[in-house]
């Protein structure tokens, strides 16, 4: 007597439908639907079980030897013996109190206001109060080449100071336009070069690298302003918000022209492309008079000799040139502009230098007379001039 329901798959018959239906949710047929797609035999129910048994031993084994692998320390142990002692050792212990240190600080920072607010006095910026945002996860870079310092780089003393946010992606090697690690300096604009097609306006003429990078970190991070646009577009509420207009309209150059120069002057000198000769300055420009120059300590005579203080005297008998002179280190910024120039980069029109250097000198002498007559202003409010202290 034949059964009227069967499975051709596991070639089994029943003699009830509900058995049927609750076979075709089994494993096991469930199996062997796979082994019929891939063209096998299909298996009886006690091989079924002896696959299952085995199976679930190899698991207990993989588990028993994962458990001697310590994920902390990165470690692998051949024997569970081997793995408590690890366990147990002060170094393991230590590396596990850190790393519990170090979520529980990121989960704070995350929960609270980060960085609360930063006040900032800049040249074009102003004075700022903004709500630094966390950047993003870096990615980091593949380069194996060793971390540079920046020892060589003149940090010029500007006539502003300004207080560096904890944020600002060039202190921790960020590219300005995205997330992207590096692991050098000259590696971060080595990238921001190659990949974002930003290039240093007049990098021949510029003495102080790292200033105008912060100073462009600034920008970006506490400012939030595109490099391009700077306070002529649109105003945005985040670095990343910046930073995707940018690369999206391909602003990811600086503004090098208008009243934009007064404003990257501290980090440029002009001064090597002056003419040399009286056939294009003005009369009132540079005028040579043949008079005694110096200062508080030494004066200069018209000869060329150097006259000292007395008070100086034990550093005047030490053997050192007096006509030495301390030069600045461009060691990185010979490599940019090296690198520039192997991308096809053209040293700027002299002309067009010359011109620069006349506009920054003009809206300079703006400057100063625009400060001077506003501290003549405040010298007027005061009353008295006697010192404010309180005996």
């Amino acid at each position: 007597m034949t059964s009227k329901y069967t499975c051709i798959t596991c070639r089994v018959a029943f003699n009830d439908v509900e058995i049927q239906r609750q076979h075709y949710k089994t494993d096991w047929h469930r199996y062997n639907l796979k082994r019929k797609v891939a063209e096998l035999p299909p298996v009886t129910a006690e091989d079924f079980q002896k696959k299952v048994l085995k199976q679930r031993s190899d698991d207990a084994e993989d588990s028993k030897n994962s458990a001697t692998y310590c994920m902390v320390c990165k470690k692998s142990f051949k024997t569970a013996k081997a793995f408590v002692n690890h366990s147990n050792s002060k170094q393991h212990q230590d590396k596990l109190e850190e790393n519990t240190n170090s979520v529980e600080s990121s989960d704070t920072n995350d929960t609270e206001n980060i960085n609360g607010n930063i006040e900032i006095s800049c040249p074009s910026i102003g004075k700022v109060t903004k709500k630094a945002p966390k950047s993003e996860a870096t990615q980091m870079d593949e380069d194996s080449d060793e971390y540079e310092t920046d020892s060589d780089i003149d940090s010029d003393d500007s006539g502003w100071e300004v207080e560096i946010s904890e944020n600002n992606p060039i202190l921790k090697n960020n590219c300005l336009f995205c997330s992207h690690h590096s692991r050098s300096q000259m590696k971060n604009l080595e990238h921001m070069t190659l990949i974002h097609s930003f290039f240093i306006p007049d990098t021949e003429y510029l003495v102080d690298l790292k200033g105008l990078l912060l100073y462009l970190g600034e920008k970006v991070c506490v400012g939030f302003m595109c490099l391009w646009c700077n306070d002529r577009g649109k105003s945005f509420y985040s670095m990343e918000s910046a930073q995707q207009h940018m690369t999206d309209k391909g602003h990811c150059k600086m503004l090098h022209e208008g009243e934009a120069l007064a404003e990257y002057g501290d980090f440029y000198d002009y001064s090597s492309s002056y003419p040399d000769h009286a056939e294009s300055m003005e009369v009132d420009e540079e005028v040579d008079l043949n008079v005694i120059d110096g200062n508080d300590y030494q004066l200069v005579l018209p000869s060329g000799a150097t006259i000292g203080h007395r008070s100086l005297m034990k550093y005047y008998r030490q053997n050192f040139d007096p006509d030495r002179v301390v030069v600045p280190h461009r060691g990185k910024i010979n490599k940019v502009l090296s690198q520039y120039r192997a991308l096809g980069y053209k040293e700027s029109d002299k002309q067009a230098v010359v011109k620069k250097a006349r506009d920054i000198k003009f809206m300079r002498r703006v400057q100063n007379k625009y400060m001077m007559m506003l501290g003549t202003k405040a010298n007027k409010l005061q009353k008295h001039f006697r010192p404010q202290v309180n005996f």
